[in-house]
């Protein structure tokens, strides 16, 4: 079974249907040990060919439309924040303290992107300001494992380098080990949803269909941006006391609105429960439990918008002893072998993308895509869960390198674009998610983080530019 087949096969879709998709091999795109390159095409091939499945449905047509993946797109993609322009200016991807750490047995790798995790990490490590010099003396005479607990007792973020032969004898890999790459979950006995048709071209696939975006930094936005490029209204919703970091929200905000509410106000839960009462999806992307005080599970929501589907993604599992854990793509490429395997002259390495974020972000919005669609025949509120070391399992274990050798790769020109927006003129990757008759690229830009009302539909004075 191919990577494309494999992945189809978790979203539990017609296993005839793969035959609609057609590869442009590139070389050169992603190198690095592990196939990368075969995850990425993959996981956008599955997304684009859900996307045609929806929108055959929904058009009334008796044929599922070719879907085409170009691996130049993929990898353009893959590295979209690296891309990313706005009035010229390069983004800042990594602060100074998120990195490679030696530690006296080995190495660590922290994460300190936002100021909450830097301060929690300087606290743990009892240094006082944020200091290159000041951390490394700290770390160097400690044990990995010891910082890594310390670190994660204090609320930060930190993880120790592990093997893969490490990572398998672990608990949490364990315990995911025992669970699919897709969940799949129904939650009540809702009737089969009648989805309005729409017009046969261009398609739409998610036309008309609402989306609450609960999700922050790249794997769940990136699967809320493709919801958005395939017509769904999108609204993101964040705490306001946490700004998403600008380049980010510049790379994952096309298509999609901003907002921000506070669930502990009256008046802010009242507007999310008006929201919620007319969405048709909600994604979470916060650790497993984190949302449960605000009645935010998935059989929460259910029992309050009946039929509702619910997508959960996490970085280590919504099981195991890690399960209530923060965690970013670096960190479990750290712990999960991945960054051993790609290291050299024992100095651990790192994927030639965050492929973990934008493998899992487009498998998310593939998996949502395929619950809409059987919603539309069968029915029942759903959950469908993903997580980061789930699909890094997949990468370091399920996966083979394919054989041959493709086209030559080029600059990435040809899936680059630029407009202008309210954050200013963006040169940004295109989208690689491509079928006959799909959307090329997203109806709006990205706005202003959290300016937005919370409301559905277009908010007036917002103009798309």
């Amino acid at each position: 079974m191919t990577e494309m087949e494999q992945a189809w096969a978790a979203l539990g879709g017609d296993p005839v249907l793969p035959r609609r998709i057609s590869t442009v091999v590139r070389d050169g795109v992603l190198d690095s040990r592990l196939p990368v390159r075969e995850l990425a095409r993959a996981c956008v091939g599955v997304c684009a060919l859900a996307a045609a499945e929806l929108g055959a449905r929904r058009a009334g047509r008796t044929e599922v439309p070719r879907v085409r993946v170009d691996d130049g797109a993929v990898g353009t993609a893959f590295v979209s924040e690296r891309h990313l322009l706005v009035d010229g200016r390069s983004p800042v991807t990594f602060a100074p303290l998120s990195r490679f750490w030696r530690t006296a047995d080995g190495w660590v790798r922290t994460h300190a992107n936002y100021p909450h995790h830097r301060e929690r990490l300087l606290s743990a490590l009892g240094v006082r300001a944020a200091d290159v010099a000041a951390v490394e003396s700290a770390l160097v005479e400690r044990s990995s494992w010891e910082v890594e607990e310390a670190v994660y007792a204090a609320g930060g973020l930190a993880v120790a380098l592990r093997t893969a032969e490490q990572w398998a004898a672990h608990e949490q890999a364990r315990a995911l080990a025992a669970r699919p790459l897709v969940e799949h979950e129904r939650l009540d006995t809702a009737p089969a949803r009648v989805l309005a048709p729409i017009d046969d071209g261009p398609l739409s696939p998610a036309a008309g269909i609402r989306v609450l975006d609960l999700t922050r930094v790249i794997a769940g936005p990136v699967a809320t941006r493709t919801l958005a490029l395939l017509g769904a209204d999108v609204l993101r919703v964040d705490p306001p006391g946490m700004p998403e970091i600008l380049d980010q929200h510049a790379d994952t905000g096309f298509g999609k609105r901003s907002t921000a509410l506070d669930l502990a106000r009256t008046a802010d839960r009242r507007a999310f429960e008006e929201l919620l009462s007319a969405a048709d999806v909600v994604l979470t992307g916060y650790r497993p439990g984190a949302l449960d005080r605000f009645g935010l599970s998935a059989d929460a929501l259910v029992a309050r918008r009946s039929g509702l589907v619910v997508a959960e993604l996490s970085a280590w599992g919504a099981y195991g002893p890690w399960a209530g854990r923060r965690g970013f793509d670096s960190l479990v490429q750290v712990a999960t072998g991945i960054a051993a395997i790609e290291g050299a002259k024992e100095r651990p390495g790192a994927l030639p993308a965050q492929a973990l974020d934008h493998g899992t972000g487009y498998l998310l919005a593939a998996a949502v895509l395929r619950a809409l669609t059987e919603q539309s025949e069968q029915g029942y509120g759903r959950v469908v869960r993903l997580s980061l070391a789930r699909t890094a399992a997949w990468l370091t274990g399920g996966i083979e390198r394919a054989p041959g050798e493709g086209e030559a790769l080029g600059g990435p020109e040809a899936w680059l674009a630029e407009r202008d927006s309210r954050l200013g003129r963006l040169r940004y990757a295109l989208p690689p998610v491509s079928f006959e008759g799909g959307p090329g690229d997203w109806a709006r830009p990205p706005g202003v983080w959290a300016a937005d009302e919370a409301r559905w539909g277009r908010v007036t004075g917002s103009p798309e530019t």
